[in-house]
């Protein structure tokens, strides 16, 4: 579902590990781009629970995608949302908290050492959950309203914004666990989280 890995027999010599491509598009209407985002991070949890897939790769994967992801919401969607009407400060400050709860589970699972351990499997459970949780939410009360109270050409346009911060974070390496870590750091300072 638009995510492809790179490898084969010569990978498996060199230890088994894949390298998975995130895609990066080009233009679309931001609700689309964000909920193809959703289901590419369902397909690498499912990968990050399968013993016999890349489980190292799919967790490099999915903290590159998911960071950058929620900060080019944070940072161009949610306001731009609010400008419109379409949702209003409270729906998108619980979104900022939502990803700051996600970003702490992000940084237990990028703090296991290996993936074959009970405390990888506990990891991605815990992230699955706060996860699937903000996923339906956010694809009930800020993408329903996004849809119905902006315009296509909007849409579009905040979905080349989407992509142009999105690309930024990726290209800066958004998922190493420093960065992950600073980033919750962050949150915990600005009260967005329990300490």
């Amino acid at each position: 579902a638009g995510l492809s890995r790179q490898g084969g027999a010569t990978d498996a010599m060199l230890g088994g590990m894949t390298e998975y491509t995130i895609p990066r598009p080009t233009s679309g209407d931001v609700v689309e781009l964000i909920l193809t985002d959703h289901r590419l991070f369902e397909s690498l949890m499912r990968d990050m629970r399968d013993v016999n897939a890349d489980r190292a790769g799919a967790r490099e994967a999915f903290a590159q995608v998911l960071i950058a992801h929620g900060e080019a919401e944070e940072e161009k969607v949610y306001t731009r949302l609010q400008t419109q009407n379409a949702i209003d400060a409270d729906l998108a400050e619980h979104g900022e908290h939502e990803h700051a709860e996600i970003n702490q589970a992000l940084l237990a699972l990028l703090q296991c050492v290996g993936t074959d351990t009970q405390k990888f499997d506990d990891a991605v459970e815990e992230m699955n959950e706060v996860l699937q949780h903000h996923l339906n939410e956010e694809e009930q009360t800020i993408l329903n309203p996004a849809r119905t109270s902006t315009s296509d050409a909007v849409r579009n346009e905040l979905g080349m914004s989407f992509i142009a911060a999105r690309s930024a974070h990726l290209d800066a390496g958004s998922g190493s666990l420093d960065n992950v870590a600073a980033i919750v750091k962050k949150a915990q300072h600005e009260g967005k989280l329990d300490v």
